[in-house]
């Protein structure tokens, strides 16, 4: 019994003259859960755009787990400005139309879009209406679009994916961080990519597993801009 007394009280004069702290899990500890969407466009803290310009008006990244790549681009009708995918953006034809801020993100491995979500009519035949593609501009988000085949994304990083192209080059975003382009964000936290127009009230999140949608007030349904606005 003294060795043990006397054990203890070492250990104690130990821990006091070194100021060393004890810590124990709780068990009965439950971490919080994520922000919502468009708290956590609203509150992260943004990253150096430099980083992710590639040279032109256009910010571009991709997650750490190589799941989701964005851009924070323009459009010019269903004309979308991507850096990694032909389109006819810059096509004379389209300089009538007007330049509106958007943000694109694509995924490797995505849900099906749910059934009110669907916006297009793809030509009239009502099929072909795809998941994957997640598209916001300063008042609606969508997600889904009119395609034949897999996205850029699937094609790089799916199941059967290559894993080289112009994907594979772009800047990961940090889990957490922030970037900002005319007014809308983006933001990879929660496993995906949460983009937003945050004085508007208007955005998604998309994942491998599951996506939202977050409306802006007085959103009225119309067409999103589709797969018909890449160059055969």
């Amino acid at each position: 019994m003294r060795r043990t007394v006397w054990g203890m009280l070492a250990a104690l004069f130990l821990a006091t003259a070194t100021g060393c702290t004890v810590t124990t899990e709780d068990p009965g500890y439950v971490p919080p859960p994520p922000p919502a969407p468009m708290d956590q466009l609203e509150q992260a803290a943004l990253a150096s755009p430099q980083d992710f310009s590639n040279g032109e008006d256009t910010l571009s990244f991709i997650t750490e787990d190589r799941t989701v790549a964005c851009s924070l681009t323009s459009a010019r009708g269903e004309h979308i400005n991507l850096p990694y995918e032909t389109n006819g953006y810059s096509d004379s034809a389209n300089n009538r139309l007007a330049i509106v801020p958007v943000a694109h993100c694509e995924l490797a491995t995505y849900p099906k879009p749910d059934a009110d979500d669907v916006r297009d009519d793809c030509a009239g035949t009502g099929l072909g209406y795809l998941g994957g593609v997640a598209l916001l501009t300063p008042d609606k988000a969508w997600y889904g679009e009119c395609r034949s085949g897999v996205t850029q994304m699937e094609a790089t990083y799916g199941p059967n994916g290559s894993r080289t192209g112009p994907l594979a080059q772009l800047p990961v975003l940090a889990e957490g961080q922030n970037l900002e382009r005319n007014g809308l964000r983006c933001s990879a936290y929660n496993g995906g990519v949460a983009c937003g127009n945050v004085s508007a009230g208007v955005g998604f999140f998309v994942s491998t597993e599951r996506y939202e949608l977050i409306p802006g007030p007085g959103e009225e349904a119309s067409p999103a801009p589709s797969e018909g606005s890449k160059t055969p």
